[in-house]
């Protein structure tokens, strides 16, 4: 595998663990992958909900315990560390900003476009914009706004496909259309790319996300194009994942058949592990009383059946009877756990093999 390059960073594989909410990559796990050579990354998404104050300050929770997730993973490793943080959170702007000051290296931003991320870019700050996009116009749209707007061009792409776990920028009806599959994507995105790498002289890597599961899957996406690959699944089941076991057990102990569609109450379809929680959301039997953290700009109370980051927090822990996991859909083939090290060893072995 050649190495990956994003800005003046050297990444040794052109592996990004994908950010994995609620409390499923974390410190533990960015720092271990981040030691092994790729980059390890922490989702920002309901970190706060870890802190005992979590429902009287959900701002001040949410920045003290993404500040603490980074320190730790930071001595843990001198290797590349990354955030991914959902622009439909209601306090991106702060844990964008907050990022920044602890110094780290990459942001990836998604589910909505980050059009005027790079405001927040301070005087010497060395953190890397990457935005995660689902189509070649949004690439395109996105390089235009910063280019014009800030001066600014992303310092890398990621192109997320259909097939990958939790929300997806896609409609329903578009999940299994040929036309939207990552293999179509990706050529497209490289293509709007281009452009702006010629114009501009600089180079823009594209990296290739969802459903990315073996080192032949690695190998054949990076033939079509990419300069890497973003993989989250394949990160669960390994030692270091910050899930509880159960969690993690979850995946082993699903089939092909188990990884269903939900309508997520962002408003965006989301691809998880089918349990009893789920279909007794499909017979209206969920509920909230009350939103207890107003988190997501696009979340609406009056009309949701749950509120979504108390059922991912309740996965994580391995409370599945109030929560269901959210996964790629190839978590299925899932056998055991092992140690990032033994994943990153296959997945290397595989790509060779390829």
């Amino acid at each position: 595998m050649e190495e990956l390059h994003i800005g003046n960073l050297k990444i040794k594989l052109p592996i990004i663990q994908g950010g994995m909410g609620i409390g499923v990559s974390m410190s533990g796990l960015a720092g271990t992958v981040a030691n092994h050579g790729g980059v390890g990354v922490i989702a920002v998404a309901g970190l706060g909900m870890f802190e005992p104050d979590y429902a009287r300050n959900f701002l001040e929770a949410n920045a003290r315990a993404l500040k603490k997730e980074i320190q730790k993973a930071k001595a843990m490793t001198d290797g590349v560390l990354g955030v991914n943080i959902m622009v439909a959170l209601t306090n991106f702007s702060n844990l964008v900003k907050t990022s920044i000051e602890e110094g780290i290296d990459i942001i990836f931003a998604g589910a909505g476009l980050p059009l005027n991320l790079p405001q927040y870019l301070t005087e010497g700050a060395k953190t890397k914009l990457v935005p995660i996009v689902s189509s070649g116009r949004a690439a395109k749209i996105l390089c235009s706004k910063w280019k014009g707007l800030f001066d600014y061009l992303p310092d890398a792409i990621v192109v997320e496909g259909p097939k990958a776990g939790g929300h997806l920028g896609f409609k329903r009806e578009q999940l299994d259309d040929p036309d939207f599959a990552l293999e179509k994507l990706l050529p497209e995105v490289v293509e709007q790319v281009k452009y702006f790498e010629e114009k501009y002289r600089t180079k823009i890597p594209v990296i290739a996300a969802g459903g990315i599961y073996t080192g032949g899957d690695i190998k054949n996406i990076m033939d079509m194009g990419a300069s890497g690959v973003q993989m989250g699944t394949r990160f669960v089941t390994t030692d270091e994942c910050d899930a509880s076991m159960d969690f993690k057990q979850t995946y082993i102990d699903s089939k092909e058949e188990d990884m269903e569609i939900v309508n997520s109450p962002v408003g965006m379809p989301g691809r998880a592990i089918f349990n009893e929680f789920i279909a007794k959301v499909r017979r209206g039997e969920k509920r909230p009383i009350k939103c207890p953290y107003q988190c997501l700009r696009t979340c609406d109370i009056k009309t949701t059946p749950y509120c979504i980051v108390a059922v991912l927090v309740n996965a994580q822990k391995g409370n599945f009877y109030n929560g269901y996991a959210f996964a790629g859909s190839n978590a299925y083939k899932a056998t055991k756990v092992i140690s990032v090290k033994e994943t990153i060893e296959s997945l290397v072995r595989e790509y060779k093999e390829e």
